[in-house]
């Protein structure tokens, strides 16, 4: 997770400076394909491994396209955005095509719709009656807002970001989804960008931002009035952030480095030591996204405590790449303070502000528990001295914490979190069997139509990700690689903590939070089997008409699943055609 730079051809790896011998278990690692620091380190000079270079596309390439060099440098440059916005696109036609269908409240919409549009126009959530879905589908106008508090579950920052679509387009299925969808859009921009930087490769950026735009479980969330995207949202853009901050810094250690008579980067341990990394905004505002992802939902602590581990590691593999003897001691005397200020303190702040509704007004729930405990007899207690907001907003967490770790009731689409990576059980978000000739059902059908909407990933994308994680932890493990590490980290972070509650009722759409991620790792192991740079011409066409077949199939079966994932009536044989397995029915 701590160094850098592209793999080098074979036959051009370099011997470090002052690195000690590798030792005899080292050497027998060998034959799994560990690299030793003493024969790891690439042959690429210090500032390429500092800072390295964006791959461009080969002459070949370009004379086969008819292009000069100048006009293959204005591509490649166009590329770096034209490219991720494309995918962009065809990802957001894909997500707002017929957004308002179902006319419907589906799945846990019937409680963040509702929830957000109380929020978004009192600042409080509000106790709505029971049954009232119907009204609001049908009038939504002649539905009242309730003014006494609801009890609520989860912090407020998913909700307003409902809102904010609901108060634009109203009250209604497309209003109360339109943000989902647009941040389920740009989500597909980001990891094309994010893509693009993590592997100094266009074509490897978009290739990852392309599987997500046809991973289903993605594409469902992104069309739901769900909680869990808006996290996902926030986590990625805090993902993004970090690897900015960690490009950022490399470029200054290197502009810091000396050069040797030759204009030759060399390092220098003084240097690697001391240096200050000065002022690091992207890292302010990854602690920022982090806080907004706690303010949406409670698992984004965790994501925040592995990126804020993940960045210490990250200036670690800086300072020893630029010279420090002892790179552990410089960051913990330079860098590990500013490290932890720029993401928890900022963070648990974020998290505080997103509570300005509640904290502002008197009627939320809870919001007066803190005044009537100082009315008890006794007086007020030993944390009087705290403002009433707070020690109210205390307890109203604590509340909320109990109410989690005690969710064990049964639930028809509950799953393990072992099951996730292999799409073991699915959630049905909606289901109806129209009658032939009726709501689209054919008038040729034998017997009633099945429309569904299933929060089932792209299975060969999903079953995919399964060999290229293993792949991304032997390069993580074996060859140091700290894209791979970084990937890795991710998924870990959005998905082991759920292996700490097995006896919660739990579900498969939690893991759309590292859905982006197993696009990374699957983006890796294709450019893996696309080969090196070094690699012949013909290791090289094999490799890519093997990895385009792999992409070609994700994509059919995407478009195959499709009618499952936006409740397109089909035949009924047709839908048990699309059950490919008996736990998703």
């Amino acid at each position: 997770m701590t160094r850098t730079a592209p793999e080098a051809p074979e036959g051009q790896i370099a011997m470090a400076p002052n690195v000690a011998e590798p030792s005899s278990w080292q050497l027998r690692l060998r034959r799994f394909g560990y690299r030793p620091p003493a024969t790891g380190t690439l042959s690429l000079g210090l500032r390429d491994r500092l800072d390295p270079p964006y791959t461009r596309p080969s002459e070949r390439v370009m004379s086969l396209l008819g292009l000069g060099p100048a006009a293959a440098d204005r591509l490649w440059r166009l590329a770096a955005w034209g490219g991720p916005l494309l995918v962009a696109a065809v990802a957001g036609v894909l997500r707002f095509w017929n957004l308002g269908k179902p006319h419907a409240v589906i799945f846990d919409e019937t409680y963040y719709a509702k929830d957000s549009w109380a929020l978004i126009n009192q600042g409080y959530e509000g106790a709505w009656p029971k049954d009232v879905d119907k009204s609001i589908l049908a009038n939504p106008d002649a539905v009242a807002i309730p003014t006494d508090p609801g009890y609520v579950v989860h912090p407020p920052m998913g909700k307003w970001v409902i809102g904010v679509g609901e108060k634009i387009f109203g009250f209604e299925p497309f209003g109360w989804r339109f943000m989902v969808a647009l941040l389920g859009t740009l989500s597909v921009l980001m990891l094309c960008r994010i893509g693009r930087r993590l592997f100094r490769s266009t074509f490897l950026g978009c290739l990852a931002g392309l599987l997500l735009a046809v991973d289903g479980l993605h594409f469902v969330m992104s069309r739901t009035a769900l909680l869990d995207q808006v996290l996902m949202f926030f986590v990625l853009a805090a993902f993004g952030c970090l690897v900015l901050d960690r490009d950022r810094t490399r470029k200054r250690l290197a502009a810091a480095l000396p050069e040797d008579e030759e204009g030759v980067l060399r390092p220098d341990a003084d240097l690697a030591d001391r240096l200050r990394l000065g002022w690091r905004p992207w890292r302010i505002a990854a602690g920022v996204m982090l806080g907004l992802a706690a303010g949406t939902k409670w698992n984004g602590l965790y994501v925040m405590a592995a990126f804020g581990l993940m960045t210490v590691l990250w200036d670690v593999g800086a300072r020893r790449t630029a010279g420090a003897v002892r790179p552990y001691l410089a960051v913990l005397k330079r860098d590990l303070l500013p490290a932890f200020v720029s993401v928890v303190p900022v963070g648990l702040v974020t998290y505080l502000v997103t509570w300005t509704g509640w904290i502002a007004g008197d009627k939320g729930y809870f919001r007066d528990w803190a005044a009537k405990q100082d009315a008890l007899p006794g007086g007020p207690g030993v944390w009087s001295w705290l403002p009433d907001w707070l020690r109210s907003l205390w307890h109203y967490e604590y509340e909320v914490y109990k109410f989690h770790v005690g969710l064990t009731s049964p639930h028809t689409y509950e799953s393990n979190p072992w099951s996730w990576i292999v799409l073991g059980r699915p959630v049905s978000y909606f289901y109806e069997s129209p009658a032939p000739g009726t709501a689209g059902c054919p008038s040729s059908a034998t017997e009633k139509c099945a429309q569904e909407i299933l929060a089932l990933g792209t299975p060969l994308l999903w079953w995919a990700a399964c060999f290229a994680l293993l792949y991304v932890l032997w390069r993580w493990a074996f060859r140091r690689d700290w894209r791979a590490g970084a990937i890795a980290c991710a998924v870990a972070a959005g998905w082991v903590p759920w292996f700490l509650y097995q006896e919660r009722t739990i579900f498969l759409f939690y893991a759309v939070v590292f859905i982006p991620y197993l696009c990374l790792a699957v983006a890796m192991m294709i450019g893996a089997i696309i080969g090196p740079k070094g690699a012949t011409e013909r290791r090289r066409t094999f490799g890519a008409v093997a990895a385009g077949c792999l992409v070609l199939l994700i994509v059919w079966n995407f478009i195959y699943f499709w009618p499952i994932y936006t409740a397109t009536p089909i035949p009924m044989d047709q839908w048990r055609a699309r059950m490919w397995l008996d736990t998703w029915i």
